[in-house]
C-alpha cells in the first residue's frame, strides 16, 4: 500500500500545478465511508490522495458525515490548498441501509452556487432505492448542475433497469432549473444497457463519457464491470466538454488489498473548459 500511496502523491503534485483553462470533475464510490474498519485512517489517507487529483468530486456510499470532515482535513494536509464539501441533508436508502451523497471541491477553483436537492419521486410505483441528488456549481465561466446517482444493485438486473429507465425523468427535472446538467455515479449497469435508451434518445442529445470497455469496479483478482459513468448533453456541453475522460486505476494490481482498504470502485472523471468559448 505504501508504494501505491507514493505513486498517488507524485501524480497529485503533477496534477495540482498543471491545471490551466480546464478542470476535472470526478465521481467516486467510496465504499461505506465511515464504517468501522481496521484500516479507517489508511482509507482516509488513500481517498484524499485520489480525490486530490480532481477539482470537484461527487462521492457515493458516505455512511457518516463526520468522515467527510476528516477527509477534507486530510486533503488540506496533503495538498496545502483549501477544500470544502457539501453533503446531502439526510441519508437515503432502505430501513437497514442508508447513505449520503457528498461533493468535495477545491475552493480556489470551484464555487457551490446552490445547495442540492433530491429528485422528487411522483409515482409511488416507480421509486428509486436512493433518490438522485443534484447541486449547482461554477468553475470559471462554466455553470452546471451535477447530479449524483447510486442505483440499486438488487437481486435481479431488472431492478437496476427500472431505475435506469427513470434517468430521463431525472434529467428533465433538473434541466428545467438549469441549462447544463451532468449525471454521474454508480449505475450498477453499463451505459450501453437498453434501459438507458429513453435517456439517450432525449432531444438534448444525451451521451455518456466513459467508454464502456473500461472497467470501473474492482474484484478480488482484477477489474470487473463498467458500472460508473457520466451522462451529459452534447447539445449544451459541446463548447465546454473537452472530450477527455477516463478512469484512474490506482490499484497497481493489488486488487484484493485495495478492495479491503480503499474501495471496490475506481474514480471516473471528465475534463471541461472553464473559459467561455
Amino acid at each position: 500500500m505504501k508504494r501505491i500511496f507514493k505513486w498517488l502523491i507524485i501524480f497529485t503534485l503533477i496534477t495540482i500545478y498543471a491545471f490551466g483553462e480546464t478542470a476535472n470533475i470526478a465521481s467516486f464510490n467510496t465504499l461505506h465511508l465511515g464504517w468501522k474498519s481496521d484500516h479507517r485512517q489508511e482509507k482516509i489517507e488513500g481517498l484524499a490522495s485520489i480525490i486530490s487529483l480532481f477539482d470537484l468530486t461527487g462521492i457515493q456510499e458516505v455512511m457518516k458525515k463526520d468522515e467527510v470532515k476528516k477527509l477534507i482535513n486530510e486533503l488540506k494536509a496533503q495538498t496545502g490548498v483549501e477544500w470544502r464539501y457539501h453533503i446531502s441533508p439526510y441519508a437515503v436508502g432502505s430501513k437497514k441501509y442508508r447513505e449520503y451523497f457528498a461533493y468535495i471541491y477545491r475552493t480556489d477553483r470551484v464555487k457551490l452556487l446552490k445547495k442540492g436537492e433530491f429528485y422528487p419521486e411522483k409515482d409511488s410505483g416507480k421509486n428509486f432505492m436512493r433518490e438522485p441528488y443534484g447541486a449547482k456549481f461554477q468553475i470559471g465561466d462554466f455553470k452546471f448542475t451535477y447530479i449524483l446517482v447510486h442505483s440499486i444493485f438488487g437481486e435481479k438486473k431488472t431492478e437496476r433497469q427500472l431505475e435506469a429507465l427513470q434517468m430521463v425523468d431525472v434529467y428533465d427535472y433538473f434541466k428545467a432549473r438549469d441549462d447544463i446538467v451532468i449525471i454521474g455515479g454508480d449505475f450498477n449497469l453499463p451505459a450501453h444497457d437498453e434501459a438507458f435508451v429513453p435517456l439517450m434518445n432525449h432531444p438534448d442529445e444525451i451521451a455518456y463519457a466513459i467508454d464502456t470497455s473500461l472497467k470501473t469496479t474492482i474484484g478480488k483478482s482484477g477489474l470487473v464491470s463498467s458500472y460508473d459513468n457520466f451522462f451529459y448533453s452534447y447539445k449544451y456541453m459541446k463548447d465546454w466538454y473537452t472530450g477527455k475522460s477516463g478512469v484512474v486505476d490506482f490499484t497497481d494490481s493489488n486488487h484484493r488489498e485495495i478492495r479491503k482498504v480503499i474501495s471496490d470502485h475506481l474514480p471516473i472523471f471528465i475534463e471541461v473548459n472553464t473559459d467561455k468559448r
